[in-house]
């Protein structure tokens, strides 16, 4: 299998390790092409028996130009208008019949439905996939949620399958944008989810009881009923830092929370945790919680979110770039 990648930040660089390692032939563009060369590097530092072939570009041209019809580009850049540059940049460079297009970052459902109606005027196929898992799951195994024509993803199933891996999975949601549309409610869900441990952990911060927040986390993480990953990262940002004086309160992020509450909106649906957690993360900038500190390291554990400006008891900057 053969591929071209596009896109190599936190996710897109530990999506295309993985496929590397999987025995996946991987041919890389990225505008900023020091995150090329870095891939390059950590690609060499691989293992794997069965590891596939890594072909560095300088431009779209020269991707398309590596790979063989039908040809199948993976897009893992920011929503909005980077995704409309390099469809636009593919088009330019040659991409054509029967090529397919797959966008896996976290566009909006509607903008993907547009793209995909867009393509197919031109007969170039267009896959929604939403992405999770984080940082982790991008290098051992990602949960992918797909959107588009059945056949072409039955076309391109052995690559959800190798991107799944032995501990994430994929599921094919339905026609062009369902694969989006699932993943904005996902994030809603997130959204709620990480607003109330925050705001569970804030009443035990305030309790008269000299509390070990770790203990906690590690206790809950183990045969409660709110046990979960969420909780397992919690503990380990609290091993990190126990009582996250590094960090201040402030969240950032908000817009797939935002679509969610929107299209709850215009579907009827009252959200009232999902708008709450969306009115605490701008409140945050203002007025930073301990409820924030909560939410920004849970965000750093999994995506590598930026957060603010201090630094963690061990003296590692925890703030990096979105």
């Amino acid at each position: 299998m053969r591929i071209g990648f596009i896109g190599l930040g936190r996710m897109g660089r530990a999506m295309a390790l993985h496929l590397l390692e999987e025995g996946v032939d991987v041919v890389v563009f990225n505008r900023r092409v020091e995150k090329v060369f870095e891939l390059d590097k950590e690609a060499r530092t691989l293992t794997s028996q069965s590891l596939g072939e890594l072909t560095k570009t300088s431009n779209i041209r020269e991707l398309i130009n590596n790979l063989d019809s039908p040809r199948i580009v993976i897009l893992m850049v920011p929503q909005g208008s980077p995704v409309d540059e390099m469809i636009t940049g593919l088009l330019e460079a040659g991409i054509t019949d029967g090529d397919i297009i797959i966008d896996a970052g976290n566009s909006f459902y509607k903008d993907s439905i547009a793209r995909y109606e867009n393509l197919k005027q031109k007969k170039i196929n267009f896959l929604d996939v939403g992405t999770s898992g984080g940082i982790e799951g991008a290098r051992k195994g990602a949960c992918l949620m797909i959107g588009g024509d059945l056949q072409v993803f039955r076309k391109v199933e052995p690559f959800f399958k190798t991107i799944a891996g032995k501990i994430g999975s994929y599921e094919y949601f339905g026609p062009s944008g369902a694969g989006h549309f699932v993943k904005m409610v996902h994030n809603g869900v997130e959204y709620g989810m990480l607003q109330s441990l925050g705001e569970g952990f804030e009443i035990l911060s305030k309790s008269t009881y000299d509390l070990d927040f770790e203990k906690i986390a590690r206790s809950w993480s183990r045969g409660s009923v709110v046990r979960g990953w969420l909780v397992e990262l919690l503990e380990k940002a609290f091993q990190d830092d126990p009582k996250l004086e590094g960090i201040e309160g402030i969240i950032g992020g908000g817009i797939t929370g935002m679509w969610t509450h929107q299209t709850a909106k215009e579907l009827g649906v009252s959200t009232p945790a999902i708008e709450v957690a969306l009115n605490a993360r701008e409140k945050s900038k203002i007025e930073p919680t301990f409820t924030g500190k909560i939410i920004a390291a849970l965000r750093y554990q999994f995506g590598q979110h930026e957060v603010v400006n201090k630094t963690s008891v061990k003296g590692e900057a925890l703030s990096v770039k979105k």
